[in-house]
């Protein structure tokens, strides 16, 4: 990133983060260089672009980088793969999967549920890939008379779906729970056959404009490679961080290495006692099975013992939350938001309520930009100020493109009804592990901030494990208010979910004066 202006990047982010339905590898590839800065480069596979109907296109990019990338899990990549769908006359994109790899070796593959139409920049990257794909198809590219960018998918269950088969797989996975497994069995062998070729193709009539309520969602304004939330502030219970093996360069997929080991045959006990075996420490061994918790055998002050890679909730010294006194009046540089209306999924994940938001939602400081990610709550409120405790505290987590995070945290208080809150509460699923995606419903997270910006700011952590350090923290000095009744609501779920603060150990806290 530092040869490459951050919007420019984000720019050849937003056209490669797309991969697709053929199979990686089912037909020979050749890659072409499109542009590139030092040794990161953005390339266009030549023997994968196809015609797809009047003035459209699919094709595969790819995004290599010198520099290891690092997602939420722990997985380590060096190159994404995308395949999009292009609309040559609108001049506009959508991504409809993506394929990250290390080192050439497959890490891990998602569909992107919905996709998203997106409109190039003049001279832009993603421009120069549309010219490109459509080029190479034998596609025209003379723009059609309603020219503007694509709007966001939503209900793509109607007439998108039976016009374009790729994009109605992606629809499909999106609208049936069962079909995420057909997703995931896309990579089989099988899959590679002459016969699958149509798969690989959209349609240039499946944009549909969506309405939410009184909101129409706009458009995303960039294309982040997609963002697991299991590791930012409040991990999902089931997306564990990735064992040290897996990122160990032509490490096998766990499916993979469950299948060699259900084949392998029984294991020999002399064969057991000749392996050399590193010896675990007596208290990751005494809490291997035991489930991060804010109580009991899980809770916070065990968190560094029960697994290996939480070893920095214990030996950090810079963890959070802290107790924020005595901080540096300064300047502060203001925070640039520009939080679009989302549509969102709310989601009872064992630990909090999290709210995940569509992507198009930033913030921009120090002169980097983050995307929204997700936002969650936690009573009472983690960080205190000079001491004093708030009733709860909303996290709303950021990531930018090379995966640093910053969160910022809005304190709430008692007083009158927060109209937003209230929505989230609407949808609050009934059982922990369930998620609600409300239809036709749209919440801008704009009016979770207070009307006077100023904040303290500090270099911490995650306040969950693996208590990940590095995470600048930004925290609103003026409180926002929700009703009795609404704490009441997340208490009868979570009476106390807040970690202990941590020692300050010296770090600069800095606030706008």
């Amino acid at each position: 990133m530092r040869a490459v202006p951050s919007k420019t990047f984000f720019a050849l982010a937003a056209a490669v983060s797309a991969l697709a339905f053929p199979v990686v590898g089912a037909q020979a590839t050749r890659w072409e260089v499109v542009t590139k800065s030092g040794a990161d480069r953005i390339e266009i596979d030549l023997g994968r672009v196809k015609a797809d109907g009047d003035r459209q296109a699919t094709a595969w990019s790819r995004l290599s980088r010198a520099k290891e990338m690092i997602d939420e899990r722990g997985l380590r990549y060096t190159a994404i793969e995308a395949f999009n769908h292009y609309d040559c006359g609108r001049q506009t994109f959508a991504t409809l999967k993506r394929v990250y790899r290390r080192d050439g070796q497959l890490v891990r593959e998602e569909l992107v549920t919905p996709p998203v139409f997106l409109g190039v920049e003049k001279d832009g990257i993603d421009s120069k890939l549309l010219a490109q794909a459509c080029k190479l198809a034998g596609v025209a590219e003379t723009p059609a008379v309603d020219s503007k960018p694509g709007p966001m998918y939503a209900d793509m269950r109607s007439e998108a779906k039976t016009k374009s088969p790729a994009v109605a797989k992606v629809a499909d996975a999106h609208a049936k729970p069962e079909a995420k497994a057909e997703a995931k069995t896309e990579a089989k062998p099988e899959a590679a056959k002459p016969d699958a070729k149509a798969d690989t193709k959209a349609d240039p009539k499946a944009s549909v404009e969506v309405k939410t309520g009184e909101v129409i969602v706009p458009k995303r304004f960039i294309e982040l490679p997609k963002i697991d939330k299991s590791q930012m502030e409040q991990p999902k219970e089931a997306a564990k961080p990735a064992e040290p093996t897996v990122e160990k360069p032509g490490a096998k997929s766990r499916q993979e290495l469950e299948r060699q080991y259900a084949t392998s045959g029984p294991k020999k006990v002399v064969a057991a006692k000749k392996k050399k075996v590193e010896p675990v420490p007596e208290a990751v061994v005494e809490h291997r099975h035991i489930h991060w918790a804010y109580e009991g055998e899980g809770a916070p002050a065990n968190w560094g013992k029960l697994r290996g890679d939480y070893t920095t909730c214990a030996t950090g010294t810079r963890q959070s939350p802290i107790d924020i006194r005595e901080g540096i009046k300064v300047d502060l540089e203001p925070i640039k938001f520009n939080y679009k209306p989302t549509q969102f999924v709310v989601e009872d994940n064992g630990h909090t309520i999290q709210v995940s938001i569509g992507e198009g939602s930033t913030i921009t400081v120090t002169g980097k930009e983050y995307q929204l990610v997700q936002f969650h709550f936690h009573r009472p409120s983690e960080e205190r100020i000079n001491g004093k405790p708030f009733d709860m505290v909303i996290h709303l987590v950021h990531k930018d493109y090379d995966g640093h995070l910053a969160v910022i945290a809005v304190l709430l208080e008692k007083g009158s009804e927060h109209p937003l809150i209230q929505t989230i509460w609407n949808y609050m699923p009934l059982e922990k592990g369930m998620a609600v995606d409300p239809p036709n419903v749209a919440i801008d997270p704009l009016r979770l901030l207070p009307e006077n910006r100023a904040y303290y700011t500090y270099m911490g952590s995650l306040t969950t494990p693996p208590c990940t350090e590095n995470v600048l923290w930004m925290v609103f000095k003026q409180p926002v208010q929700v009703s009795p009744e609404q704490i009441g609501v997340f208490s009868r779920l979570y009476r106390n979910n807040a970690r202990p603060v941590q020692p300050a150990a010296g770090r600069l806290v800095k606030e706008s004066r």
